[in-house]
């Protein structure tokens, strides 16, 4: 039997949020057609795979299991630090979480990643949230005093929308997972069989991430993976050119 998704009290409501209606926008949000542009990125695997780093079923497990850690123990944290400042209506806890997370990317492709899905993320909550804290982070990013990271967007936007901590570590590990499983089925010589067996593998190992990342402080931030570093170099000098990064 399934565990239901505690209620959450969301910030824009008077009462409490239905676990069905949790799960019903946690499912909206992880969505492949929620337009924040997830599909144009492929996290590395497109040099990993022309350079034949990533060439099946295997080391594809491999490489995204090394994307999955290291987006837990930075994308991740930052994640939960948001959703908790915005609980507590915590703007500034917000904007610092987003400065240190820019600052903690090297290459400058994951850089654009996080802040182009971020804006995106951040223009879509202005629709569908009444929420000052929503509104103050998409006009300062508009302002470029915050750099609008697509992780900080993750924290408010499930926070005001009532899903809780927990739920949005897995949705947040979901789709780091996901994106790079989908632009191997263009990338790589794998089939939808192998992408969805290695997602099913890897989400039984999304709880232990989560039971890491939730305890740690922004300055713990941590992720040694120096091969993506190296590849995404390449990418920006190179011509394969089916993704962003």
């Amino acid at each position: 039997m399934s565990t239901p998704i505690d209620p959450v009290q969301s910030p824009n409501d008077s009462a409490q949020v239905s676990p069905m209606l949790a799960a019903m926008r946690l499912l909206q949000f992880t969505d492949s057609t929620f337009p924040v542009g997830t599909f144009s990125f492929s996290n590395g695997l497109e040099t990993a795979s022309f350079e034949n780093m990533v060439t099946d079923a295997r080391e594809l497990e491999d490489f995204t299991w090394a994307q999955a850690v290291q987006a837990a123990y930075s994308d991740g944290v930052v994640a939960i630090h948001a959703h908790r400042a915005f609980l507590r209506g915590d703007y500034e806890a917000i904007a610092d979480a987003d400065k240190a997370l820019i600052r903690f990317k090297m290459n400058a492709e994951a850089r654009q990643m996080l802040r182009r899905m971020g804006k995106k993320l951040a223009e879509l909550a202005g629709k569908l949230f009444d929420n000052q804290i929503a509104s103050r982070w998409l006009a300062d990013i508009k302002a470029d005093l915050v750099p609008g990271t697509y992780p900080v967007g993750q924290g408010i936007a499930f926070a005001a929308a009532g899903i809780g901590e927990r739920e949005m570590f897995c949705a947040h590990q979901y789709g780091a997972i996901n994106m790079v499983l989908s632009a191997a089925l263009r990338c790589v010589k794998v089939s939808h069989y192998d992408t969805q067996q290695i997602l099913y593998r890897l989400s039984q190992k999304v709880e232990s991430l989560y039971e890491e990342a939730s305890r740690m402080k922004l300055r713990d931030m941590n992720a040694f993976f120096p091969e993506l570093d190296i590849l995404a170099s390449l990418h920006e000098k190179g011509n394969m050119r089916m993704f962003m990064n």
